[in-house]
């Protein structure tokens, strides 16, 4: 087991790592922006490191800052967290190279399904069904030939992307090209790759995704799907597991194909692999997103397996704790992703917050840095909280959320809650009718143009 892990991240992933770190023993270094100097990772980490100012690109992505961060304090491991160099092979290389130990998928691996457009020929390979589309494409003509051919609405993807950014629906051939461009300058501005492809897009469809851990002996496991089709504009709002929509007999094989997706790409450590399905009940490879998912909450109260727990043991050279056969979901869980956002504009909220209290009981779990008198930075994502509740079924799992968001007093900034609360009062979503078109009725359909 390592005796430091540096922390590559911010905000309550890096508490949930420091967690995971102390529970095992673990000392912990947090590498922090001049804006994060005051956070509470900074606070309960062992050690903390400023690495440059607010900027991610000079602190967060600067590599060779939190290389040296890591040299400089001992530690002989980093956890990325979730977003920021999460899935970076320059990350994963630069530690190789100084004989640290980068806690994630090797960094072929990152390479490989960092590039939606390998990635995907790697899955077809291995046996999923993949969502029809095309490779990078070279300009605007060969992406209306490729449109021609596999018929309106498409979807642009970014090849490097993630995170529904680079991401745009065109239904008609008049809108292909402001789109095309547009979703270019986005992912170079997000990825460094201007680089996009073509799927058709699939509409009325559910968003699920399979949680896979695997260690360096081959051993991979599933710990069941999560339903994550609740999203604006490609970014999740509320994920649940398991699925309505998946009898035992389509888990069982879905999970089957997904691990042995994995072993063949030979990926190691935690991982989830992303899938549309549509409106007659077909599966369709998406993506697969090499680190830990915001949403990880949900899928370790049904199991009972720490998630961040496994990946630090898996790092160490460890195995596994578990089999496929000792993977047992009881019960219902729900991830409310609160943001510091207006509830009906999405506008960021930033600022002081004076007041802030999260709910306790009986199945309820809060992930969160925040707390009274912590300032919501303007330079980073907007989430706030994690509001997590689990039952013995979907109904009290419901009934325990809207309880736990109630009894949430945050004041000082402006939270999504209220959109929250409008979905769990939801006759269609209590009843689990609902697509990835579910939230057009609450907030209006995505305009391409923003």
């Amino acid at each position: 087991m390592f005796t430091k892990v540096l922390i590559a991240n911010r905000g309550e992933i890096a508490l949930r790592i420091i967690c995971a770190c102390r529970e095992l023993g673990v000392a912990t270094v947090v590498a922090h922006s001049q804006a994060d100097e005051h956070s509470l990772p900074v606070r309960f980490a062992d050690q903390e490191v400023c690495i440059g100012p607010a900027r991610s690109l000079d602190s967060y992505l600067n590599v060779p800052a939190i290389i040296t961060a890591a040299e400089i304090t001992g530690a002989d491991a980093i956890h990325p967290g979730y977003g920021f160099l999460s899935e970076s092979a320059y990350l994963a290389d630069a530690c190789d190279v100084c004989h640290i130990t980068f806690i994630g998928p090797p960094a072929d691996v990152l390479r490989l399904l960092g590039d939606k457009a390998r990635a995907r020929r790697a899955m077809r390979k291995a046996g999923l069904p993949v969502v029809p589309g095309t490779e990078s494409l070279e300009d605007v003509r060969a992406a209306r030939r490729a449109a021609r051919r596999l018929g309106y609405p498409v979807i642009i993807k970014a090849t490097s992307g993630g995170g529904g950014r680079g991401m745009r629906v065109v239904r008609h051939a008049d809108e292909l090209e402001d789109a095309f461009l547009t979703a270019g300058r986005e992912a170079e501005a997000a990825f460094g790759d201007p680089r996009v492809y073509l799927e058709i897009y699939i509409e009325e469809a559910r968003h699920l995704e399979f949680q896979v851990l695997a260690d360096e002996a081959g051993t991979t496991v599933h710990l069941g799907e999560r339903e994550c089709t609740l999203q604006r504009r490609h970014q999740k709002v509320l994920e649940e597991t398991p699925s309505l929509e998946l009898s035992d007999r389509v888990r069982e094989r879905m999970g089957k194909l997904v691990t042995k997706a994995a072993r063949a790409i030979g990926y190691v450590n935690a991982g989830t692999f992303e899938f549309l399905l549509d409106a007659r009940g077909r599966f369709y490879f998406m993506e697969a997103n090499a680190r830990l998912q915001v949403e990880h909450p949900i899928t370790e109260m049904v199991t009972g397996v720490d998630i961040v727990k496994e990946q630090i043991r898996i790092a160490s050279g460890d195995r596994l704790s578990i089999r496929q056969a000792d993977v047992r979901v009881t019960g219902h869980a729900i991830e409310c992703r609160v943001n510091a956002e207006h509830p009906e504009t999405f506008v960021p909220s930033p600022g002081l917050i004076r007041t802030f209290h999260v709910p306790g009981g009986p199945g309820v779990r809060v992930d969160t840095f925040a707390h009274a008198g912590c300032t919501v930075s303007p330079y980073y994502d907007s989430l706030l909280a994690k509001v997590i509740t689990h039952g013995r079924d979907r109904p009290e799992a419901i009934d325990r959320m809207r309880r736990a968001l109630e009894m949430t007093v945050i004041e000082g900034v402006e939270t999504t809650i209220p959109l929250h609360l409008r979905i769990l009062r939801d006759p269609d979503f209590l009843a689990g009718r609902f697509t990835t078109a579910f939230l057009d009725r609450f907030v209006g359909p995505a305009r391409s143009s923003d």
